[in-house]
């Protein structure tokens, strides 16, 4: 992170000619800006990076997500044709555990296509040398570029970069947060003059009784509706794995995240990663508005003790040296551990499937030990 942030010259030019720019506008200009936006000209990934996720804390995410895949497969008549999908998918970590765990089933493994959806160069060379033994294998700048046919699609830490809208509730109403310039000229949050009209009908009842002054927060529907119309005419199911809350409610979740720290959104945008809070009760809702089956939402914790990663942990330290399984141990309690450090509580997962589907492993109250032999 330096200290000139080329992007914030250009957002102070648009908001000096056009006036204060709405929340939404100024993160998707933070994170995909063609020449500086965050996402499209870095690895953001790892300790040199400015944040970890799942995958690269252990294999064992990816390798349970894997068995999670194959229990779909068999759950819609294991079709000869599956094409698996990420979003947003990293270095490529947790496709390789995945495919690595799948391997064990010739008939599925053999059956897959993989389909990645990045926008950012840098890391799609990293995919490419990662996933170098996948043959069947492509890239795409949107989910929309994906044949058709039955899915499985991974949304991990995906959902919570896609920018979001915010209103202030004033006296007089909800007003649209944005961002504007303050009498020094530094960029600062303000909000619109008029009200949102007739806004109060669409909110949520938790979000009516809000106090004057509280900020309420959405992300259009777009991408969700995407998916469960995919995997509702299509065949399949979609995991989505992110950190937010179960329920829709009044809040300021956005942030900026740089070298493993919290960060002022405001300060040098293009340099850090902005994100806020997934909604998933109104994931849930505008899947299940399409007709897709919505599972879930559950903590991170519950779905991955549930798919066995306490038992698949036992196993690979039985494998290793004491320091190798330290680490193995430490990377469990950070998976599934609540508290600071821990994904487990913050962390929530959720299905989205064809509505035939009933059940899906992980996210109905049984325990549903993946027990395939990994190699």
């Amino acid at each position: 992170m330096t200290e000139y942030s080329p992007l914030q010259s250009e957002i102070k030019k648009l908001i000096k000619s056009s006036g204060p720019m709405p929340v939404w506008r100024y993160m998707e200009l933070c994170l995909t800006h063609p020449k500086h936006g965050y996402y499209v000209s870095r690895d953001p990934l790892g300790r040199e990076g400015d944040f970890t996720t799942a995958p690269e804390v252990s294999q064992m995410f990816g390798e349970l997500l894997g068995l999670w895949a194959a229990s779909v497969w068999k759950a819609i008549d294991s079709p000869p044709l599956l094409r698996l999908i990420e979003l947003g998918p990293g270095r490529g970590t947790m496709m390789a555990d995945a495919l690595r765990a799948l391997r064990v089933l010739p008939p599925l493994y053999q059956s897959l296509s993989v389909h990645l959806v990045e926008i950012n160069p840098v890391l799609q060379e990293k995919q490419k040398a990662t996933l170098s033994g996948v043959h069947n294998i492509a890239w795409h700048d949107s989910i929309d570029d994906v044949p058709e046919g039955p899915a499985i699609i991974f949304a991990n830490e995906y959902f919570d970069v896609l920018p979001i809208h915010q209103a202030v509730k004033r006296e007089t109403g909800w007003h649209e947060r944005a961002v504007e310039l303050d009498s020094n000229g530094k960029l600062a949050f303000g909000s619109a003059s008029e009200p949102i009209p007739r806004f109060e009908v669409l909110l949520p009842p938790l979000v009516r009784a809000a106090p004057v002054g509280a900020v309420f927060e959405w992300r259009p529907d777009a991408e969700i509706m995407k998916i469960a119309s995919r995997v509702r005419d299509q065949d399949g199911a979609a995991l989505i794995i992110d950190y937010g809350h179960t329920r829709s409610d009044a809040g300021d979740t956005f942030q900026a995240i740089a070298r493993h720290s919290f960060a002022d959104p405001l300060t040098n945008p293009g340099q850090a990663d902005v994100t806020a809070h997934v909604d998933f009760e109104a994931l849930g809702r505008a899947a299940e508005d399409l007709g897709a089956r919505v599972h879930g939402p559950v903590p991170q914790g519950e779905f991955l003790k549930r798919l066995g990663i306490e038992t698949r942990a036992v196993t690979l330290m039985a494998k290793t040296t004491p320091e190798v399984s330290e680490d193995i141990s430490g990377a469990l309690k950070r998976l599934i551990g609540g508290g600071r450090g821990g994904m487990g509580s913050m962390f929530k997962v959720l299905a989205i499937s064809e509505p035939s589907i009933i059940s899906l492993a992980g996210l109905s109250d049984e325990k549903q030990d993946a027990k395939a032999e990994l190699k």
